[in-house]
């Protein structure tokens, strides 16, 4: 097999890498990293010494892809399937990028300060910066509402990047900065992700995980996982 993911269940970009290849059934092998072990951290450091994931191995080309965007890119261009998260056209080629953007920066990398800091040791967190990171959630939040409207995906309707990004990065968001009672149209956005069947099996996958998520209200990542995590 030509594709290995070097990822792990629980982490929210490699989610984003996952979906895109379970959207378009991409054969890949998966290999499981475990940060927490001397010899897997050591092993994925010879592949990527940044020893950070999702990184993607594709033997065939003799080529290591690193970070979630990048590897959907590649994806997109070297092993395309029926669902083609870049548009060729131009315009809607960098509106579809900025808008990956707009849920990396602006929701998925704060909810991962505010969960980084529930794991910090004590007397080493940091309140302030974790109030600023769920101020620009609830930004991102009011922005992206208005954007996504009745759209049945980010950019209109067709699956594209943005709705790789979106789904994680709300699901585990969510948890920790629920949405407001004005928002209308991002809860049903996000209830369109959960049951989109390449998300659906993400998250079915990482129920065996949920327990090391360090909130106190374990999240409600989808419904058909309500049972295990509450």
């Amino acid at each position: 097999m030509s594709l290995t993911l070097y990822y792990h269940p629980l982490a929210s970009f490699c989610w984003k890498a996952l979906i895109a290849l379970y959207e378009n059934d991409t054969p890949f092998e998966p290999h499981i990293v475990d940060l927490g072990d001397a010899d897997s951290r050591a092993n994925f450091a010879k592949l990527w010494p940044l020893s950070k994931f999702p990184v993607l191995r594709d033997d065939a080309k003799g080529c290591t892809i690193a970070e979630a965007t990048v590897i959907i890119e590649y994806l997109d261009g070297v092993y395309p399937g029926p669902t083609r998260f870049v548009p060729a056209d131009f315009a809607a080629a960098w509106r579809t990028r900025m808008w990956d953007r707009v849920f990396d920066h602006y929701v998925h990398e704060p909810m991962q300060k505010m969960v980084g800091d529930r794991i910090r040791p004590a007397g080493k967190t940091d309140p302030f910066g974790v109030d600023q990171a769920e101020q620009q959630i609830r930004q991102a939040y009011a922005l992206l509402d208005r954007e996504i409207g009745s759209k049945d995906w980010a950019m209109g309707s067709d699956f594209s990047l943005v709705d790789c990004a979106a789904a994680p990065a709300l699901a585990y968001a969510t948890t920790l900065v629920p949405f407001d009672a004005a928002l209308q149209n991002l809860p049903r956005y996000l209830d369109r992700l959960r049951a989109r069947p390449s998300f659906a099996r993400v998250l079915s996958e990482a129920e065996p995980y949920f327990k090391f998520y360090p909130v106190e209200t374990k999240p409600q990542l989808g419904k058909a996982i309500k049972d295990v995590i509450e």
